[in-house]
């Protein structure tokens, strides 16, 4: 089996590398190809990934290129896991939102639009190269947004499934909780990719019992904090929302709190110099502690799962429930887990065509979402509007111009005034003007 990871030289592919060399069972690699147009990173990490495998004797190849055509002939499989600008372009969408008092963040809000204008023309052309050198190949895609990125790969016929990391977090943090493993776990996770409610946590599978009243009971101080929400909130709701709702349910606040410290662009520049000077040292066998800062836990995990079962590769593992996504096994070979995917009719008050992130069946004809009960009005409107947003921002991705960037930040209900709309649509397009051809 061949693998390509088309941003290699991200300083989160230890993570990834740590992952299959540990589950090398559940995902037989006998070639692993990192691609990276950044040689000086790509090197670095490279020789960290081929010394990983080396210690804990995974016998894959680890191969490195800046080759985008070379690197993924032939591969069973592609992740792509790349940033358009790099954290400087992360740095910016983080930082002139606030100008206008809104929110600046990577995936969400003006800054989230800015990063899929960038994103989807590139990632559009790296997987029509992949269909061209092997039209049976998956893809699966970790690049934010993801859920816009995913919804452009599906609508041009890509083989894509879209992965996020939130959900196994959740997963792995309840499991401590509740004193089981993360596989006696399953999350009645539902939304849109970083737009995603927990309404139910359930022990042994899909029709277990749901915990999720003890969770917040016993645990609800401890997820308040996680979530930096009031406690009372959460028993409002009697959800636990996902991180990203509190750029909505407390959006002054946290506009407040940005205009007062470094972005997180910032922080994270800091920590990849950090980073990729300790990939650098040959004595360096194992990814180190900070890289648990940077962002990503648990990635790893959720790409081996999800890769091998769209690989066909779950017959030869254990019987038993997954230990990843928040699911278990079913009949025929396929896995429950969180994954972005074509809604069609799950969720009936979005297109079919909408993107959404839930629990689906995953084997080697793709991901099937399993059925979501009733979503309650306060978490569907949300959504509804979101879903609006995502359309526009798809257009104005794929097509350019002014009034489709101006038309998707009206829509976004982190914006929603035209006279934000406006000023936010000028510095979009100033701070971008290199990354969109038709500016």
């Amino acid at each position: 089996m061949k693998l390509a990871v088309v941003g290699g030289g991200s300083t989160y592919t230890p993570e990834l590398i740590d992952g299959f060399a540990r589950l090398r069972d559940t995902l037989p690699i006998e070639e692993l190809v990192l691609v990276d147009p950044a040689l000086d990173r790509l090197e670095l990490v490279g020789g960290l990934a081929r010394r990983i495998f080396a210690k804990q004797g995974h016998p894959g190849r680890v191969t490195t290129t800046d080759d985008l055509d070379a690197g993924v002939e032939g591969a069973d499989a592609v992740l792509l896991q790349l940033r358009v600008g790099g954290q400087a372009a992360r740095n910016e969408d983080e930082t002139w939102p606030l100008e206008c008092g809104c929110v600046g963040q990577e995936t969400t809000g003006a800054g989230g639009l800015a990063k899929a204008l960038r994103t989807v023309p590139v990632v559009l052309d790296i997987a029509e190269r992949v269909r061209r050198a092997n039209p049976d190949a998956w893809i699966i895609d970790f690049t934010n947004p993801v859920g816009i990125v995913t919804r452009a790969l599906l609508q041009a016929g890509h083989k894509a499934v879209g992965l996020c990391n939130v959900a196994i977090g959740f997963q792995r943090k309840f499991a401590g909780m509740l004193g089981v493993t993360p596989a006696d776990v399953h999350l009645d996770h539902v939304g849109l990719n970083h737009l995603t409610w927990e309404t139910g946590v359930r022990l042994g599978g899909p029709e277990g019992e749901n915990v999720l009243p003890k969770l917040l009971a016993e645990h609800g101080d401890t997820l308040a904090d996680t979530l930096r929400m009031p406690r009372d909130i959460l028993d409002r709701l009697g959800v636990v929302p996902s991180y990203y709702l509190r750029y909505f349910y407390a959006h002054d606040e946290v506009v407040r709190e940005l205009g007062t410290k470094p972005s997180r662009a910032a922080e994270v520049a800091e920590m990849e110099r950090e980073l990729l000077k300790m990939y650098g040292d040959p004595e360096l066998d194992e990814k180190p502690e900070l890289l648990a800062k940077r962002g990503g836990a648990y990635y790893s995990e959720a790409a081996v799962d999800l890769a091998a079962s769209l690989l066909g590769e779950t017959r030869s593992r254990p019987e038993g429930p997954s230990v990843e996504g928040g699911g278990g096994r079913r009949a025929g070979g396929s896995t429950y887990q969180v994954v972005n995917t074509y809604n069609r009719g799950t969720l009936p008050f979005l297109p079919d065509d909408a993107v959404i992130e839930v629990q689906a069946a995953v084997g080697h004809a793709g991901a099937t979402p399993l059925p979501v009960a009733p979503v309650d009005p306060l978490y569907a409107g949300l959504m509804a509007n979101v879903t609006a947003y995502e359309d526009l921002a798809l257009e104005a991705a794929l097509r350019g111009g002014r009034e489709r960037v101006f038309r998707a930040l009206l829509a976004h209900p982190l914006v929603g005034q035209y006279a934000y709309a406006e000023g936010l649509t000028d510095r979009l397009i100033a701070h971008n003007r290199e990354h969109l051809a038709w500016a």
